[in-house]
């Protein structure tokens, strides 16, 4: 069955995909333009999806809008963009051995080192390098960014 909807792509400001969203929503539905939904992926920066009738019900809703920067020609089939709606796991691509910097939580600012993982959990636990005793912390891993992966090259 085919959807009445099609998905474009919206280019925005950097870093200003959120305010286009909440202001694209309040447009939408105080006029009754015919958008399904918006969808405003963290990870992909300067971008906005919308699913609407048509680009002309598009172009309506961005009429006036600050930040847009355009409609992507063209529409996006929806197998692309089914990777946004899956929730990957925070410690995803970190492994023991890592260099990590602490992002939020008590130790935020500080360097550690990866000693265990618990992906169960989505927890690390870390040594903080510049301290003079080193105590393991245990920490979510959405805390923590990499700065320096464990040389995993093995030579035959």
């Amino acid at each position: 069955m085919k959807s009445e909807y099609s998905l474009f792509i919206l280019k925005t400001t950097m870093n200003q995909e959120r305010n286009v969203a909440t202001l694209l929503e309040e447009k939408v539905k105080n006029k009754g333009i015919k958008v399904s939904s918006l969808l405003s992926p963290e990870s992909l920066k300067g971008y906005i999806f919308i699913e609407a009738n048509d680009e002309g019900a598009v172009q309506e809703a961005i009429e006036g809008i600050k930040h847009v920067r355009g409609i992507l020609p063209g529409n996006v089939p929806y197998e692309e963009v089914d990777s946004f709606f899956e929730e990957k796991p925070a410690t995803e691509g970190i492994k023991t051995g890592d260099i990590i910097e602490l992002v939020a939580g008590p130790f935020k600012g500080e360097k550690a080192k990866v000693i265990r993982l618990d992906e169960g959990k989505d927890e690390l636990t870390v040594e903080l390098l510049e301290v003079t005793i080193p105590i393991p912390v245990t920490v979510n891993g959405s805390y923590v960014r990499i700065i320096e992966k464990k040389n995993r090259e093995e030579r035959i």
